[in-house]
């Protein structure tokens, strides 16, 4: 479950920073909006990999 936050973290800080940087945002702003949609991606995919392990699992029983 680590590795699936891990990997929405890293997803949103670079979808975060690209969408950013194309604005053409300064870096202060490009890091602290890279780093909330981090936040946000980690927890929905946390989230999403845990509704899908639940489904997985009752879909064997």
């Amino acid at each position: 479950m680590k590795l699936i936050m891990v990997l929405g973290g890293v997803i949103g800080f670079g979808i975060g920073m690209s969408f950013s940087w194309a604005q053409g945002s300064s870096w202060p702003a490009i890091l602290w909006r890279s780093a909330v949609a981090a936040l946000v991606a980690g927890i929905l995919l946390r989230w999403w990999g845990r509704l899908w392990l639940k489904c997985l699992s009752e879909s064997e029983r």
